[in-house]
C-alpha cells in the first residue's frame, strides 16, 4: 500500500505542474470542467464495474454531498485553476501542503479534537512558510501573483471544509460511492457554469493540440480518479491518520516537477517557507498521546 501511495502522490505533484501548463491553452473554468469531466467518466466506469450499481442515499445524505462537491470539486477547481494562472507551480505546490494543517484545524473547531500547543505551533509554522512565499513575490502585496496565492490557499480551505461533510458521510456511506457522487454533482455544477458563463470552449481551444488533451487525460484519469481511489482504499487499510501523512510528499514532487517541467526558479524563500509549511504540518497533524490514567 505504501508503494501505491507514494506513486499517487508523485503524480499529484506532477499535477500540479501539469494544471500550470494547461492554463496557457485553455480558460480556467473550462479546463476546470473538461479534467473533471475526464475524472468522472473514469470514476463512474470503474465504479459501476466493481459495484455493478448506484449507491442509494437518503435525501439529507445527497444534500451533504451537494454542499462537499460545491467546496470540494466546483470551489476547489476553480480557485486552484485561476490560483496557478496568476501564481506558479512551485507555489502552489507549496501552498498544497497546508492541506493536513487545515483539516486538523477544522477537526479542532468542528469535531471537538483536542488543540494543543504544539498543533498551535504547527499552524504559525505553516501559515509562516506560505506568507514567506506569498512575500517572496517583487513588490509583494495585492498584485496578480499575490492574488494568485489566495485563491490556492483559498482552494485548500474549501477542499478542508467539505472534508469535515465527508467525515460524517463516511460513518454511513462507503467512501468510494462518497467520491463518485460528489464528483458528478461537482462536474455537473462545473459543466453548467461553463455552459452559461462567458468562458466557453471555442475551436481554438477544442483543438490546441496533441500535448494539452494529453495532459488533460493524465490530470483527470491519472490524477483525479485514479489517485482518488488509491487515496481511499489506502484510508480503509492504513487508516486515515497513516495515510494523511503520505501528504507531506506532493509539495516534495510538486517543487521539484515545477522546476524540471517548467524551468520555475527556486529561491532561498522557497526553502524556508518549504521547510516552514512542513515541520508545520508534521506538527500539527501529529496524534495527541492518550493521557495517563
Amino acid at each position: 500500500m505504501q508503494g501505491w501511495m507514494l506513486l499517487a502522490m508523485l503524480v499529484w505533484g506532477v499535477n500540479v505542474s501539469a494544471v500550470k501548463a494547461l492554463t496557457a491553452s485553455f480558460e480556467t473554468l473550462p479546463l476546470a470542467a473538461l479534467r473533471m469531466g475526464v475524472a468522472c467518466i473514469a470514476l463512474s466506469a470503474i465504479v459501476l464495474w466493481r459495484r455493478g450499481g448506484v449507491p442509494r442515499l437518503t435525501a439529507r445524505q445527497l444534500a451533504v454531498m451537494a454542499g462537499c462537491a460545491f467546496l470540494m470539486v466546483y470551489g476547489n477547481q476553480i480557485l486552484f485553476a485561476q490560483g496557478l494562472l496568476r501564481s506558479t507551480a512551485t507555489n502552489g505546490a507549496l501552498i498544497m501542503a497546508l492541506s493536513p494543517l487545515v483539516s486538523a484545524l477544522m477537526a479542532a473547531l468542528v469535531f471537538g479534537e483536542r488543540f494543543t500547543a504544539r498543533r498551535m505551533v504547527g499552524v504559525a509554522l505553516g501559515f509562516a512558510g506560505v506568507a514567506a512565499v506569498v512575500l517572496s513575490h517583487p513588490g509583494a502585496g495585492l498584485s496578480s501573483a499575490g492574488i494568485g496565492d489566495l485563491m490556492l490557499a483559498l482552494s485548500v480551505v474549501s477542499f478542508a471544509v467539505g472534508g469535515v461533510g465527508v467525515q460524517r458521510l463516511a460513518r454511513q456511506v462507503d467512501p468510494l460511492s462518497i467520491s463518485w457522487v460528489i464528483y458528478l454533482i461537482g462536474t455537473f455544477m462545473l459543466v453548467v457554469h461553463t455552459l452559461l458563463g462567458p468562458s466557453r470552449l471555442g475551436t481554438a481551444q477544442l483543438f490546441p493540440g496533441a500535448w494539452p488533451w494529453a495532459l488533460v487525460l493524465f490530470s483527470g484519469i491519472a490524477a483525479t480518479a485514479a489517485g482518488n481511489l488509491i487515496w481511499n482504499r489506502a484510508i480503509s487499510v492504513i487508516g486515515v491518520a497513516r495515510t494523511a501523512v503520505f501528504l507531506y510528499w506532493v509539495p516534495v514532487f510538486g517543487v521539484l516537477f515545477a522546476a524540471l517541467l517548467l524551468g520555475e526558479v527556486l529561491t532561498w524563500w522557497h526553502l524556508f517557507g518549504f521547510a516552514a509549511v512542513m515541520s508545520g504540518t508534521w506538527l500539527g497533524t501529529r496524534p495527541v498521546a492518550a493521557s495517563a490514567p
